[in-house]
């Protein structure tokens, strides 16, 4: 029997919280049920009242993301400068969960938050030129270089401790550089770049710039 104080334990809501800060710490391979219960004091069993199993805690997870995504306002600003707007907030929503972000993307088209997203995002491609269907080619594979841009960020990928992820960098920052300058003269400059970017906020910045340039340079063609 399901007690009171057990559902508000078993609130969905806290457990996906939960299963967030897991995956976050562990990634989503971390994620258990029985890792779940124990930290809600139930048995593995009374999650799935509301989890049929993992593949559904995940998929909750990808939504949660996707809810997170704020759509900016529309305006009266070219169709491009929407369309930046518009991934760059759902680069904003993912940065938060680098380890989750591809889990957003099997649920963009059944999630109502990924609907909203995909629906201003066709309309703004359609708006700037596109024919529907290429604006739904163009619109997914944007939205895919976008979440790679997070998965494979240089700086989420290392580990947590700051002290252990600065001397993982300068181990490979040292290892290209002890390549022959000769024979590869700019990757040694570069030593410092290819490893980490300069910053976070500018490796975000030129993601999207690049994404969007890539869209108006399809249009031109």
């Amino acid at each position: 029997m399901i007690t009171k104080e057990t559902a508000r334990r078993l609130d969905p809501v806290r457990v996906i919280d939960t299963a967030l800060a897991i995956a976050d710490d562990e990634g989503p391979a971390a994620v258990s049920f029985r890792k779940l219960a124990a930290q809600h004091d139930v048995t593995p069993m009374a999650l799935y009242r509301h989890f049929k199993d993992k593949d559904d805690l995940l998929a909750a997870l990808g939504d949660r993301l996707l809810a997170d995504v704020v759509l900016p306002e529309p305006t009266d600003e070219p169709w491009d400068q929407q369309m930046h707007a518009l991934l760059s907030a759902f680069v904003a929503a993912l940065r938060a969960h680098p380890r989750l972000a591809d889990l957003t993307l099997a649920r963009i088209l059944v999630a109502e938050p990924g609907l909203a997203l995909a629906e201003r995002a066709l309309g703004l491609l359609v708006e700037g030129g596109f024919a529907v269907d290429d604006a739904a080619e163009i619109g997914r594979q944007s939205i895919c270089s976008l979440i790679a841009l997070v998965t494979t960020d240089p700086i989420a990928r290392e580990v947590s401790d700051p002290e252990a992820r600065e001397a993982s960098l300068r181990r490979k920052r040292a290892s290209l550089g002890a390549l022959s300058p000769t024979q590869y003269p700019l990757v040694t400059s570069a030593a410092g770049a290819l490893v980490c970017p300069s910053s976070q906020e500018r490796y975000y910045a030129v993601g999207v710039d690049l994404v969007v340039a890539g869209i108006r340079g399809v249009l031109d063609q």
